[in-house]
């Protein structure tokens, strides 16, 4: 008898943590593919993948691009249906941050996705991408 209940006890065990399983999975999304031509070789590219939340703050993903043959390439992965925005900035100094002058214009080469340039920050209305499951590239221009 206490055989039978152990192996009852088991077998709710192990379906316990076979569905625990199941929901602690990490949601698969698709790729988000970013190329940059790039006319120097000094320093590297910082790239963000940006949500509303978070747009022009610390990324949902970011990624740092090491220049080689005057392109950077870089892959988001698992990024789930939704829109997003992607800024990035030629950190040709590698502090890791963009570098602004003292009436705050940037000092270091910037992009956004729809590759939109306009006088002033970014806004996101302008950068916005649709992601739905199928795999994204595009060319950032700075």
């Amino acid at each position: 008898m206490k055989t039978i209940i152990a192996l009852i006890g088991l077998s709710f065990f192990t379906h316990f943590l076979n569905a625990q399983n199941d929901t602690a999975s990490v949601p698969e999304g698709t790729t988000i593919k970013v190329t940059v031509a790039v006319n120097s070789s000094e320093g590297s590219i910082m790239v963000a993948l940006d949500d509303e939340a978070h747009f022009m703050q610390k990324g949902l993903q970011s990624a740092e691009g090491i220049i080689k043959d005057g392109k950077v390439t870089v892959t988001f992965n698992n990024v789930v249906s939704g829109e997003y925005a992607i800024i990035l900035f030629h950190d040709k100094n590698s502090n890791k941050q963009m570098d602004f002058d003292i009436n705050g214009f940037p000092l270091e080469p910037y992009g956004v996705s729809n590759n939109v340039m306009s006088y002033g920050p970014p806004e996101w209305s302008d950068a916005k991408f649709e992601v739905a499951d199928q795999p994204i590239s595009m060319e950032i221009r700075m």
